[in-house]
């Protein structure tokens, strides 16, 4: 076992992102009993609906999970609540900063990872005390990093500044990835459009076969001015790009936007004018398969590619 199977207590340092509207309780506890680590998506859940799914996770996998929380929800109180008084075991957090939960969370037992674009807020959260850290190229679907650094380049930066583990993300869909995350200094990977691949995702099946459709180039960061999100090109994307090359200022773009945009179209299915967020990993991502099997051949391939390469040198 190495550093992030131990933290968390889990056969395989591979980790499935804690997506909105992809990541409820049927994906997280089928990667979970995979051997991963399952994390439930509660940035697109009201706090009664993250409590079903944390009972539902739980009844369907007695191996641990998570829930990923990104900081500046608006009911991130009541979510910080429900998810200790029901005992969940980790915590990612992301959009925000690390120091205001961490150490409550910390106090109640539970294990806290948070999610970093730079190695200096890598070493923010290092400071914050959480456990690890998840270092995400820009290469990976929904909101990025404004330095925009790759995952090559972004992993060996985090992993020279911290001392506690790092998991690698962004543009990680097999075991040959895994292999070259853990080549630049990870111990863990946490793979996110690979999973909303697979039939436990709850995102709808329109969004699902887009991924499988997407090509080179399908996907670009996008409302930079507001916060920077990798989306799939349609024409809602289209349109936000007319706004900005118009010089459309932060009001505008937010009016664009609306409410419930990502739900329109990665939970309802509206190819058109839904906001669709995956990772430029989508153009590789050819079929639809069961989450068990999605682990099962990123590690087979990771153990296969180390041997290769062994024999190799």
């Amino acid at each position: 076992m190495n550093r992030i199977s131990q933290l968390f207590n889990i056969d395989y340092p591979i980790i499935q992102a804690g997506m909105i509207w992809a990541s409820g309780w049927r994906l997280a506890s089928a990667v979970s009993n995979a051997g991963g680590l399952g994390l439930l998506g509660a940035g697109s859940m009201y706090p009664d609906v993250l409590k079903e799914h944390i009972d539902k996770c739980k009844q369907a996998t007695n191996k641990p999970f998570g829930v990923n929380l990104p900081l500046l929800y608006p009911n991130i109180e009541e979510h910080v609540k429900i998810i200790i008084e029901n005992k969940v075991p980790i915590v990612f957090t992301s959009a925000g900063n690390p120091k205001t939960w961490t150490s409550i969370l910390k106090a109640e037992g539970i294990k806290v990872v948070h999610v970093v674009a730079s190695a200096a807020f890598a070493l923010k959260s290092e400071a914050a005390g959480v456990d690890a850290i998840v270092a995400e190229g820009f290469e990976a679907g929904g909101h990025n990093g404004k330095e925009e650094t790759t995952t090559l380049v972004l992993i060996p930066s985090v992993c020279q500044a911290v001392k506690i583990p790092v998991i690698a993300a962004g543009g990680i869909a097999t075991g040959r990835a895994m292999t070259a995350a853990f080549a630049l200094g990870a111990s863990g990977v946490q793979v996110g459009s690979r999973f909303i691949a697979t039939p436990e995702a709850s995102s709808h099946d329109h969004f699902k076969q887009a991924i499988l459709d997407a090509k080179e180039g399908d996907t670009l960061l996008s409302l930079k001015k507001l916060t920077p999100v990798r989306l799939l090109k349609n024409e809602f994307f289209k349109n936000v790009k007319a706004a900005e090359e118009s010089g459309a200022d932060n009001e505008s773009l937010k009016n664009l936007l609306g409410k419930g945009r990502a739900k329109k179209g990665m939970f309802e299915g509206d190819m058109t004018e839904g906001e669709l967020e995956v990772g430029q990993v989508s153009a590789i991502i050819d079929k639809i398969m069961p989450a068990a099997d999605v682990v099962a051949e990123i590690w087979d391939e990771f153990q296969a590619t180390k041997k290769e390469l062994c024999l190799n040198s």
